[in-house]
C-alpha cells in the first residue's frame, strides 16, 4: 500500500569521505527534505548486501551457530549469512554460504524480504530466506573469522532462543522470527 501525496527526499549530490576498503566507505549528501529545505552534510555508509539463511532439515531441527562477533559481547545465537558478491544475485549468495558454512543444500528456498539496515543513512540490504529440508551434502568450508559452533535446534529451542534474546543481532532476530512465522502459518 502506498501514499501517492509523501514526498520523497532528494539527493542533491554526493561526495565521498572515506574509501576504506570493499567492507566500508563513507559519503556526505546534500539533501532536500520534502519541505523543501536542504541539508548540506547527510551521512551517508555503505556496506555490501548480505544475504542471511534459516534453514531447517527434514527432521525439523535448525541449523544455528553459536558463534563470536566482534561488536557484540560475549556469543550469539546466529543464522548463516554473508556479504553478495559483487554482481551475485540475492538466492544464489544464499545458496554460497548455506553451502559453505554447514554444507548443507536445500531445493526448498522461501524468499523472505529485503530489508534496509539504516532507513536514513543506507547502510545494505539484508537480504533474508528461509531454507526448508535442507540436507548435508558435504563438510563445510568456511573461512569465517569467528569461533563458532553449528548447532540443530528443535522449533522449541529456537523459540525459547528468539524469546530470551539470544539471537543478538537484529536482522538475525528477524529471520528466525519471519520462518518461524512461515512455519505456523504452513501448519
Amino acid at each position: 500500500m502506498t501514499d501517492s501525496s509523501l514526498r520523497a527526499w532528494k539527493t542533491l549530490s554526493t561526495r565521498t569521505i572515506l574509501a576504506h576498503s570493499k567492507f566500508l566507505t563513507v559519503e556526505s549528501h546534500t539533501i532536500q527534505l520534502p519541505d523543501g529545505s536542504v541539508i548540506e552534510d547527510w551521512p551517508w555508509i555503505i556496506i555490501p548486501s548480505a544475504a542471511i539463511v534459516l534453514a531447517s532439515t527434514a527432521d525439523r531441527r535448525f541449523l544455528c551457530f553459536r558463534q563470536t562477533k566482534y561488536a557484540v559481547e560475549g556469543t550469539s545465537l546466529a543464522p548463516v549469512g554473508g556479504m553478495l558478491e559483487p554482481g551475485e544475485a540475492p538466492l544464489e549468495a544464499a545458496k554460497r554460504e548455506l553451502l559453505e558454512e554447514t554444507g548443507y543444500e536445500s531445493s526448498q528456498w522461501i524468499h523472505l524480504g529485503d530489508y534496509k539496515v539504516d532507513p536514513n543513512r543506507g547502510v545494505a540490504v539484508m537480504h533474508l530466506f528461509y531454507a526448508r529440508q535442507a540436507r548435508k551434502v558435504r563438510q563445510p568450508s568456511s573461512d569465517d573469522l569467528e569461533d563458532q559452533q553449528l548447532l540443530k535446534l528443535s522449533i522449541a529451542e529456537l523459540e525459547e532462543a528468539l524469546h530470551s534474546g539470544e539471537f543478538r543481532v537484529l536482522a538475525w532476530a528477524t529471520v528466525v522470527a519471519m520462518a518461524l512465522l512461515h512455519e505456523r502459518r504452513a501448519n
